[in-house]
């Protein structure tokens, strides 16, 4: 456990780091809703006496399930970078929501948007698959 907050120095380098994690997520965003809505537009389009086998039509709602949990995941990463870098600017970053305690900065570099320490997520893991 780190037991020391992170220098200007570090935390602008976290910064770069999650800036370009926010790009790259907004990029693969903007790539599945754009995919989606060229989809949904094809899918509405008179097709006239073509008809859609059931199992093409199923794959594709399979597929565009499987997109939506894409997005969702994006989304959620992208709000997760978003409160990671307010917290550099408070110079809260790295802190554990849970404990208190400074994050390793080995557990920052694998995952810079992480909320815990690896103690705190351990807890919270074993929490939740015991419901």
């Amino acid at each position: 456990m780190s037991t020391k907050p992170l220098s200007d120095e570090q935390l602008e380098e976290y910064k770069k780091i999650l800036v370009a994690d926010r790009n790259k997520s907004l990029k693969i965003i903007k790539e599945i809703t754009d995919f989606m809505k060229e989809g949904f537009a094809e899918s509405s389009g008179d097709l006239g006496s073509y008809s859609i086998h059931q199992a093409d039509n199923s794959s594709s709602v399979e597929y565009y399930n499987k997109q939506i949990y894409l997005l969702e995941k994006q989304q959620e990463k992208l709000k997760r970078i978003n409160q990671s870098l307010e917290q550099i600017y408070d110079k809260t970053y790295g802190i554990c929501q849970l404990c208190g305690k400074y994050i390793q900065p080995t557990r920052l570099r694998i995952i810079p948007f992480a909320k815990y320490c690896i103690e705190c997520k351990t807890k919270e893991e074993k929490r939740h698959t015991s419901i």
